[in-house]
């Protein structure tokens, strides 16, 4: 059994996510700022965190950035606050899908489980990708450029091994968005900006001179074939 923790200081969004996660099959666990949700991330080995951006001591956003040093543990962002800003800022700092309040707890399930079908190992041992000097190891979740390891969140390295599997394909961010979610929502396409981003700042030599992962001006990105390159 999974096991979730949510950390809000609003106790009935607490209360409502957790009914609706443990209907689903998840064990859940519970925090209300974020000082005792880092606590409980660290003693608690929890698959995955539903936190709330608004919560006090330390806030959301320091809560990631905290998180983040330590592991690739994978993080739905809560937020009532429609702002896109929060909500790159959210993804930038390495977190893997957001939800914004008020929010229905059946899309809250759904975006659980994709986040986590994300983060779970492939079945076959010999799932490798290559595509030029960048290896994945699907079953692993591992990286590698070069020769060199590259650490990914599981929303990264999802996003990573659609684009590989198919260098030279030119995907949409609404395709990409479909791949990483696995189910159709609201889209909101700057996300995939923002992964892109940091997947640049990990993978490439020159960030803003980009070999692998290439924009494709007013469509969305690809990864380089270097046989057309």
């Amino acid at each position: 059994m999974k096991t979730i923790l949510v950390v809000d200081d609003e106790p009935k969004i607490v209360d409502l996510a957790r009914d609706y996660l443990e209907h689903a099959g998840f064990a859940v666990l519970t925090a209300g700022d974020g000082r005792a949700g880092l606590a409980v991330a660290r003693t608690r080995s929890p698959d995955l965190v539903v936190l709330d951006l608004g919560i006090p001591e330390p806030d959301g956003l320091d809560v990631i950035r905290a998180i983040r040093r330590e592991s690739n543990l994978p993080i739905v962002v809560l937020t009532a606050r429609d702002d896109e800003l929060d909500k790159l800022i959210g993804l930038e700092l390495g977190a893997d899908d957001y939800i914004t309040k008020p929010f229905s707890p059946r899309e809250l399930v759904a975006r659980v489980k994709a986040v986590l079908r994300r983060a779970e190992p492939g079945e076959a041992p010999s799932d490798l990708i290559r595509a030029g000097d960048v290896t994945l190891d699907v079953p692993r979740m591992r990286v590698e450029v070069d020769g060199r390891s590259v650490d990914l969140t599981p929303t990264e390295f999802e996003l990573l091994a659609t684009l590989a599997r198919r260098p030279g394909r030119i995907f949409t961010r609404g395709q990409l968005l479909d791949a990483l979610r696995g189910t159709s929502f609201e889209s909101y396409e700057r996300a995939i900006d923002t992964h892109v981003k940091n997947l640049r700042r990990k993978l490439e030599p020159e960030p803003r001179s980009p070999r692998y992962i290439l924009t494709v001006y007013g469509v969305g990105y690809r990864f380089a074939d270097e046989r057309a390159e």
